[in-house]
């Protein structure tokens, strides 16, 4: 899980969430998603240009086809581990190949051959025994990236496997690299792999025993991808070389980003018999000492929000230390390349927040925000609106439960979060703004040509009636943006207010 979430009529087992697998490891693909309808998600204006903006306007550039890579590395090795790192993890493909040139190789290479080794992890089945398995992880870092013929079959599913298969491909790139990062690459598997095989043989059916075993692992799956991401990009040149002693600062990222998928992916993990829900915690909840105690919705609802909201707490609280890694870049595309996954993990725990669909299914967030978060990760201002808004969120909806257990601990953290984020500027210009301005003009045009003071009377095809929405929706989004940036530029009574 490496960071790369029948009964009665009224409540639902894991057995009944199940569906079709689509040939994905482990609980991944078992358990249905929770979706917003189509209706809903095009009602947002503001997602919808974004989606717009970033798919035809202003897409994340690739520059894998540098002349630079090109003169580097085996072009025909480098395709495929662009194609299957485009399988394998669709999210962090896009922010990895905007990376410069003379670290975008070494990152992709890193995530691969951790991806690779996750793989390993994950089987449950493909080895005869535990002993077998620790042994292929110990020795990962020796046998993947010191033979060039290495490959793995009958391990993982569908593309993860395909990418044990093909690994020669892999280490063929991984062999061209500069040895400083082949180091950091090598070390860091090694580490994560003992740290994997320590668990290996525990029973985390039932999760893992305490807050200190939950953060040991995410520090080995997620944490030492920090350490590892922080060594390369010093290692470039890209980045002060003084970050790679921000060990903590680096962890912390790390962990944000883990605790994240792993709150949400409660009903995916129980499923597939490797939960990592903490004992410490949900065992204050669950009456029957059952993890899956929580999936009787709505019977135990109340207990199940309360162990949730606990937990997202919980993650709330490393935002601090994930602000202060992010205001110490200095790269551009670096800064986007850690950003982005971080906007996603606190729009990702807003939504989990409260939400007994965690319990049902997997709750993800609405891609049209994935794409207007992608947006707005330019600079440090906007990471901090976006952590503000965010954290504001999870604190109205925490004022709005006055019996949840962690309340006083979960406003605390969010009022940290809004006070170290609440001095942010502004962005009044964006190009949503201008696309709206653009749409309510040219479906006022169409409406007015067409029918001219009869609209009301005359609108009677579907078309008539999408354009007539897009004016009325462009018109309402543009008076919202007004009214929310007549503010100061600088939201600085906010933040004396929290002080």
């Amino acid at each position: 899980k490496c960071v790369t979430m029948t009964s009665t009529s009224n409540s639902a087992s894991p057995a009944a969430a199940a569906g079709d697998t689509q040939k994905k490891q482990g609980g991944y693909g078992k358990i249905k998603t929770h979706k917003e309808s189509k209706l809903s998600q095009l009602s947002r204006l503001d997602e919808v240009f974004a989606a717009l903006t970033l798919l035809y306007v202003k897409p994340l550039t690739s520059n894998l086809k540098s002349e630079y890579i090109r003169s580097q590395f085996d072009m025909s090795s480098l395709m495929f581990c662009d194609e299957i790192l485009g399988k394998v993890s669709r999210s962090f493909a896009a922010v990895i190949r905007q990376l410069p040139d003379k670290l975008l190789v070494d990152v992709l290479i890193f995530y691969l051959v951790l991806r690779a080794l996750d793989t390993v992890e994950d089987d449950m089945k493909a080895f005869p025994s535990n002993d077998v398995k620790i042994g292929h992880l110990k020795k990962f870092h020796l046998t993947a990236l010191g033979d060039p013929r290495f490959s793995m079959d009958g391990v993982g599913e569908a593309d993860e496997r395909r990418l044990l298969q093909e690994f020669p491909k892999c280490h063929s790139v991984y062999a061209s690299l500069r040895p400083e990062s082949r180091e950091v690459i090598s070390d860091i598997t090694q580490r994560m792999a003992n740290g994997m095989a320590e668990f290996v043989d525990k029973d985390l059916g039932q999760g893992t025993v305490n807050v200190q075993e939950y953060n040991r692992y995410c520090h080995f799956v997620a944490g030492l991808v920090g350490e590892g991401l922080s060594r390369l990009f010093s290692a470039s040149g890209l980045e002060k070389p003084d970050l790679v002693n921000e060990l903590h600062l680096s962890d912390q990222m790390g962990l944000f980003l883990q605790k994240t998928n792993i709150i949400r992916d409660y009903l995916e993990d129980y499923v597939d018999g490797r939960a990592f829900w903490p004992q410490s915690i949900w065992k204050k909840y669950s009456k029957s000492g059952d993890l899956g105690y929580f999936t009787k919705q709505p019977e135990h609802e109340v207990a199940a929000l309360s162990c949730l909201n606990e937990l997202v707490t919980d993650a709330l609280e490393l935002v601090p230390d994930c602000l202060k890694y992010l205001s110490m870049l200095k790269c551009d595309e670096v800064f986007r390349f850690c950003a982005i996954p971080q906007v996603m993990a606190i729009a990702t725990l807003d939504k989990c927040y409260n939400n007994a669909n965690v319990f049902t299914g997997v709750v993800k967030i609405r891609k049209g925000l994935s794409c207007k978060l992608i947006l707005s990760t330019n600079n440090l201002d906007e990471v901090h609106e976006t952590f503000f808004n965010f954290a504001k969120s999870v604190r109205d909806k925490s004022l709005s439960t006055p019996t949840d257990p962690s309340q006083k601990r979960t406003l605390d953290a969010c009022n940290e979060i809004m006070r170290l984020t609440a001095n942010y500027k502004r962005n009044v210009s964006g190009l949503g703004t201008i696309m709206a301005v653009m749409t309510s003009v040219f479906s006022g045009y169409y409406l007015m040509a067409h029918f001219g003071s009869d609209t009301l009377q005359l609108l009677s095809t579907h078309t008539d009636l999408a354009v007539f929405a897009l004016f009325i929706g462009s018109f309402i989004y543009l008076i919202t943006i007004r009214s929310i940036y007549i503010e100061p530029q600088y939201n600085e009574s906010y933040a004396k207010k929290i002080n």
